[in-house]
């Protein structure tokens, strides 16, 4: 049992490391498209014949909010939306080919949201047909999407398994009707039940529930019954989020208010009963909020100490270069990022006047590489070990000095070269990269920019 000292303590505003530098540490003036298309060419010729490339494609579509979500998405009923963006993101797609300058190895395509079952099947077989018209499928493809329970039909199911799609996600939160109520998420249990056993008989290999902690109106008792009757269903995965409440960004979730949350000790109470039932039914903590069987590759990847984490989260498997398609979305380089404008109207707009719609991103000084290497290790292994000599690097060795705290608490164990986050740590994986976050202590925010880290 976690101590409440230690939780109180290190439950500050913390980033979730899906990148290093993260995405406040960004340039919009200093970016630039030229250099940007370079370094994609660049990666393309390391990462393509060796590994493939990996793709996002953002479809931010939605008929309804949901008043706890963080996302980019745009509400509306107009069906209508579906083909334009399709054509967009299509030319996008051309665009990226065409730096290529050779035919791309597809390893891995994540179909996020918003809610990518928003758009038809025929929609999206179109979609994904004509990316991999002008593509070759690299042999451990993996490729995903996210369902909403209540709009996920058979045939969206059967459609995207016939090319080639193996995993689904399917956005839970909490069974409870009055959780569902005011954060605007409905679904039923009868309906999660459907589709999940509709992927399954189709083939589907990996089933994720997304589950979050700290919703408005959540209680113990709320939580119990969303666990058993995820128990009765038993998916591959489950992701175990922290509610994030910032109003500040997210006007939606003022529907609620910071009375209708549960307390930190609350809060703290419901991470604590999710973590032992789910561990009781045979899932294994992966990583940072995830849960795994063992038959998963999540699970495997994690004991083979092959855990990798991008912007699509915790995957099985790496590609250097990853191109994210669409509003908002996120492409990585290893040694630069981009991101995409944010609302469909600007994406439309520069994709049809053949402009590469990214508007801001980060190419990576050398320090940058050696700290983003350091914190991937530790969010994905759990360890990290470096050389003096030949990795200098005096941002480093500050925060490996700011880990001497972490270590007097016990979540860390430090040596001379290396570094291993003990299993209390492990609970504290944003707080210990934090510590050697050479951009975010060397810039202080004014402002809360992160979600709180408990």
């Amino acid at each position: 049992m976690l101590s409440k000292h230690l939780i109180d303590k290190y439950n500050v505003a913390a980033p979730r490391y899906t990148s290093y530098p993260t995405v406040p540490y960004w340039s919009k003036d200093a970016f630039n498209k030229q250099l940007w298309s370079e370094h994609v060419r660049s990666a393309f010729e390391i990462s393509n014949k060796k590994d493939g490339i990996s793709l996002y494609i953002h479809l931010p579509f939605c008929e309804s909010l949901c008043t706890y979500c963080g996302c980019n998405t745009r509400i509306t009923k107009n069906h209508a939306v579906e083909e334009p963006y399709i054509d967009a993101l299509l030319k996008e797609w051309s665009m990226y080919c065409d730096i290529f300058e050779d035919k791309p190895i597809i390893r891995e395509i994540h179909l996020g949201g918003g809610t990518p079952t928003f758009f038809s099947p025929a929609n999206l077989t179109h979609l994904i047909k004509s990316i991999l018209m002008n593509a070759d499928v690299h042999p451990e493809a993996d490729f995903g999407f996210e369902g909403h329970p209540a709009n996920t039909t058979y045939e969206h199911l059967k459609d995207l398994y016939n090319l080639g799609f193996r995993r689904l996600s399917l956005g839970i939160q909490d069974f409870d009707p009055k959780v569902q109520f005011i954060i605007n998420r409905i679904q039923t249990f009868e309906q999660v039940r459907d589709v999940t056993d509709w992927a399954r008989q189709i083939g589907y290999t990996s089933v994720n529930y997304d589950l979050i902690y700290g919703l408005p109106l959540q209680t113990l008792g709320t939580l119990v019954d969303t666990v058993e009757k995820v128990s009765k269903l038993m998916p591959d995965r489950i992701a175990f989020y922290s509610y994030a409440h910032v109003p500040w960004i997210k006007p939606g979730q003022r529907r609620f208010t910071e009375k209708h949350l549960p307390s930190p000790d609350e809060k703290r109470a419901l991470y604590g009963l999710g973590h032992s039932m789910l561990t009781a039914m045979g899932y294994y903590d992966i990583g940072m909020d995830h849960f795994a069987l063992p038959v998963d590759t999540l699970y495997i990847a994690e004991r083979k100490k092959k855990l990798h984490r991008n912007f699509m989260g915790y995957t099985h498997q790496y590609t250097r270069l990853l191109v994210g398609l669409g509003v908002s979305s996120i492409s990585d380089t290893w040694d630069a990022y981009a991101q995409n404008v944010k609302t469909v109207e600007e994406y439309i707009e520069m994709t049809n006047n053949n402009e590469l719609p990214v508007v801001k991103g980060h190419f990576l000084s050398a320090e940058d590489i050696i700290i983003r290497k350091h914190i991937l290790n530790i969010m994905c292994k759990g360890e990290t070990e470096w050389n003096h000599h030949t990795e200098p690097c005096y941002s480093l060795m500050e925060g490996l000095q700011r880990m001497q705290d972490l270590a007097d608490d016990g979540l860390v164990e430090l040596g001379s070269y290396y570094l291993s986050v003990t299993p209390t740590g492990k609970r504290f994986l944003r707080n210990i990269c934090m510590a050697i976050d050479a951009r975010l202590w060397a810039d202080q925010p004014s402002t809360q920019l992160f979600s709180m880290a408990g």
